[in-house]
Order: C-alpha cells, then structure tokens, then sequence
C-alpha cells in the first residue's frame, strides 16, 4: 500500500540532490507534488516526472512568493498535507573571515525560507491537518570552526522546528513538525565540491568526508527520501518535534 496517497506536498529544492531524492521516494509513495526550485527548466522537469508532479519557481526568501505557491498547489490539487523545507545553500567562514554578506545569504536561504513556508503550512493546514519536515543538518548539532553561519542557520531550523511543533501542540492543531539531520550524503553536488577543493585529487576528499561517520560510506539520497517519506506518512502519527539524525554516525564520531 502507498503510504502517502492521497497527499499533497510542497518539496523546496526539490529539482536536484536531496530534495530531487525526497520528490521522488514521494511520487513512489503515491504523493501529488510540487517541485520549487530556481532555475530548473520546469516543463522538462515535469515531462520527466510525470502527471503528479508540478514545477514552480520558487525564491524560498520572499513571503509572496511563498503565499502564491501555497495558492497555486491549492488550485491544481484542492489541497496541502505536506511541507518539505529542503532548500538551503552554504558558505565556507569562521568567525574571522566570513562577512556580514555571507551571514544574510545563509541565515536568508536556510532559516528565513522555513520560517516563512512553517508560516504558510500551518495557515493552510490548520483545518485539515498536516506533517511540516525540515531539512537540518548533523552541522546543526555538531558544529565546526569554518561554518559559523552554516551551522547556526542550521540549528535555528532545529530551534524552529520544536517552537512550531509546541504551538501546534499547545493550539490543538494537527500538525506536527519534525526535521530531518543529515549527514554527508552524496549527491552531484557534494562530487562538484570535492573536485572544486582538489581538482587533482577529488577521491582524497571524498574519503575524508566519509570518515566523518562510522559506517564507512556516504548517505544516499534516497536514505534521505525514506525518512521524509516516514516523517510525512501515518507511521509518525505520535513523533512531532523530534530531530531524525540520518548522518551514519557524524554526531557521536570522535574527529
């Protein structure tokens, strides 16, 4: 049985890497979804996944934006369930080097984006009921010296999750909100930094990051896909402002 037919979902970022992983494991799971994203050829993107999909532009930093793609799903689908807070970006920078410029373009892209689409999902679900997934990161919860903005806009997508799923508890509203922690997954974009870093010797990098868990690999995308498929679905009908740590290991590895 599909475990998510019937429902409606928003995925950010979804034309590519994680999210593009998280699309696809729901369109398997029986979900009608919009793709948001910049950039993408949209009509090719929706040839590509078929007639349950739809492909929106989307600048996950403007409210308008937001307000008019919560409309759109509406008007094509009669409904939203699900939310996917998946877009994000990042900057390389301690505290010494990186610039205010980098800190907004970080804090703008990864936490201002959730909390302006937390804001839309609750209003749309209010009534109805739905399930709101936040992308965070391990880099959230386990900082690093050159990730200062990183890694603070990524724990105050954890912070935000657990205040919306409390205003929902506390309003009896039925919506829960949980957020997803990632690891190194590998995805095309993670292979384009490593060749970035050390055009000569990419392999080296990769390594490096895969010892930062204990299981010996990368994630995959798709592990990524079944824990928003999870998160989303009936199965976590009692698990609302919880950190899911997908990140073989990188939270309790000693480097």
């Amino acid at each position: 049985m599909s475990r998510l037919a019937g429902r409606v979902a928003l995925v950010t970022g979804g034309a590519r890497g994680i999210g593009r992983g998280i699309v696809e494991r729901f369109l398997e799971e029986g979900a009608s979804v919009m793709v948001a994203d910049l950039d993408e050829d949209g009509s090719a993107l929706d040839a590509e996944l078929g007639e349950h999909s739809l492909y929106r532009r989307l600048d996950v930093t403007r409210a308008d934006d937001w307000a008019a793609a919560f409309g759109a799903l509406r008007e094509r689908f009669g409904r939203v369930d699900i939310l996917v807070n998946n877009a994000g970006t990042s900057r390389t920078g301690s505290i010494e080097d990186a610039s205010e410029a980098d800190w907004r373009f970080v804090m703008d892209t990864n936490a201002l984006s959730v909390f302006l689409g937390c804001q839309q999902a609750v209003k749309a679900m209010r009534e109805t009921g739905g399930a709101i997934v936040n992308i965070a990161s391990a880099r959230g919860q386990r900082t690093g010296a050159a990730q200062c903005a990183y890694s603070a806009s990524k724990a105050a997508v954890l912070s935000l999750t657990e205040s919306i799923a409390l205003h929902c508890g506390e309003h009896g509203l039925p919506i829960r909100c949980n957020a997803i922690c990632p690891g190194v997954i590998d995805t095309p974009l993670m292979r384009q930094h490593a060749a970035t870093v050390a055009p000569d010797e990419p392999a080296a990098v990769v390594a490096k990051m895969t010892a930062m868990g204990i299981m010996g690999r990368l994630g995959t995308m798709r592990e990524i896909g079944d824990a928003a498929v999870f998160l989303a679905s009936g199965e976590a009908s009692f698990v609302t402002g919880t950190a899911l740590n997908v990140d073989g290991g990188f939270r309790i590895r000693d480097v």
